[in-house]
Formats: structure tokens, sequence, C-alpha cells
């Protein structure tokens, strides 16, 4: 298996034979409204432009998979790419309906995986009313013969249902956003910093971090998460990828794999309207 990071939280999965491209984000910088609404600086999103070399990698992509609709997980240049090249999109059954409207060949993935054995696992992207409006997330936990198993946590803040995900299906690897991204107002919106650390101490296996100094309301660097994980003596644990990296990962754990469980039919609620309004997808 390998993870290239390209940016945020777009990377290019390879998976046996899949090459699954995971929430792109392609504009360009600072063409994207500022999320920091309250305190601090706001600034024009992306922070950054794409790596080099990094549209020649996507145009390798098998299909591609959404955990949510925000806008810097799939934003309108991302869905004119997909739809000039035909790619199924892998979703969850709360997104399916509304990428179809917008003309992208959604599946719900638990339908549609083929050879991969998968799990949605439902995230939630902050605290309280903030965490309401933004609406239903997921993550996906993801199995193929001989390849490690993996899961993509979404952006989501660490709960019970994230830990025992964890303990049960126990991935080989993790990949989870570390921005402790924040309106400037109330809770953060994903994993604290107390949090990462928590999530790290939980994991059976490797924890790659991403979604770092790319949007400006995400404020943790990642020299700065380096350190904390240092300081807590995880860095053997983590790796923080730079733009354009690419991660290589062996399956060493082969008698450890568990099945995924039943989906959960879930239903978008009217928040889902209303991100889907704030975001301009």
């Amino acid at each position: 298996m390998q993870i290239t990071q390209i940016r945020n939280a777009t990377i290019l999965l390879e998976l046996g034979e899949h090459r699954i491209l995971i929430d792109p984000m392609f504009s360009s910088a600072g063409v994207l409204p500022g999320f920091r609404l309250f305190r601090g600086e706001r600034r024009k999103n992306p922070l950054t432009e794409l790596p080099a070399g990094s549209e020649q990698l996507m145009e390798t992509a098998t299909e591609v998979l959404i955990t949510h609709e925000h806008p810097d997980h799939i934003d309108p240049p991302a869905i004119d790419w997909i739809k000039a090249r035909g790619l199924k999109v892998w979703c969850s059954s709360i997104d399916a309906s509304n990428l179809r409207r917008k003309g992208l060949n959604a599946q719900n993935i638990v339908e549609d995986a083929g050879d991969l054995s998968v799990e949605v696992i439902p995230a939630t992207h902050g605290h309280g009313m903030i965490g309401w409006l933004m609406g239903p997330v997921a993550g996906y936990f993801l199995s193929l013969p001989d390849e490690p198993t993996i899961y993509i946590t979404g952006d989501t803040v660490l709960t019970d249902r994230v830990k025992h995900a964890i303990a049960r299906l126990k991935p080989q690897v993790i990949v989870a956003p570390a921005g402790t991204a924040n309106f400037g107002v109330g809770k953060d919106l994903m994993f604290s910093k107390r949090e990462l650390i928590e999530l790290v101490g939980l994991a059976p296996g490797k924890v790659v971090f991403n979604h770092l100094e790319s949007i400006d309301h995400c404020l943790m660097t990642r020299a700065n998460l380096s350190q904390i994980m240092e300081k807590n003596g995880y860095s053997e644990k983590v790796l923080v990828p730079a733009d354009g990296e690419k991660l290589h990962f062996s399956n060493d754990d082969r008698d450890s794999r568990v099945a995924p469980a039943q989906p959960v039919d879930s239903k978008p609620g009217v928040q889902k309207w209303l991100t889907a309004k704030f975001s301009g997808t």
C-alpha cells in the first residue's frame, strides 16, 4: 500500500489495483473564501498551491472517495475534473444522491466496492450546535487481501464511535486530520491537540496526519505537531508527510483482520442542505 499526500485532505491511496483519489480539492491558492470567521487572521483558501507533479499523479486515479461535501474536500474544479474523466465516486449513503445531482457517478461504497471490504464509520465534525450544523460526515475502513488495513477517519472529533471502531477493527494504518480546525469561536471542529495524542495512543499501528497548513482555520503546523508527538513518545508511530510526499506500508499483520460490520442506513438531515448552501459546492 502507498499513500501520497497531495494537499490538505487530498491523498492518492494505492491499494492493490485501486488508485483511489480521496477528498480532491483542486482550487488554486486564494480562490476559496476564508473559513476563520472570528478572531485571528482570515485568509482566502487554499493557502498553498498543489505540489509539483500532482496533476500527473492524479491522472492515474481509478476511482474517487469522498468523506463529505465541504469545499476543502470536494470543490468545483474537482467536480469538473471528475466529470471530464468519468470516474466513479464512492461515498456514503448520505452523500450519494446530492453528488449525483451534481452530475457525478456517485455510488454508495458499501454496495459497490467490489473486492474491497468496507465499513462506513459515522463521524462528528465538531461539538454541539456547530458540530450539528457542519452536517453528517463519515470515515471509511478499507480492507483488501494481502494489503494493510486502513481507516480514513474523515473530519471528526474523538467520539466513542471512533474509539470503538479502532478497538474493534484494529486498522494497521489510520489517516486522520490534525489541523485542529476552529472558526475562532467554540471548540475545535476536528481532533483537538489532546485528542490527537489520545488517538495515537489508541492506534494499533501507524498514524498518518494530514489536513495541515492548507486552510486558514487549521492552525496546527507540521512542526508543532511533530514536537507534540515527540514529547509524548510517539515519534516512531506517527507520520506527518509534506505535500507531494509518498509513504509505503507493508502488510505485516495478516492474522488480525476483522470483518467490517454491516452498514447502518443513515439519512441526510436539514443541515445537509444548509452546509451545501454555505459551501457552494
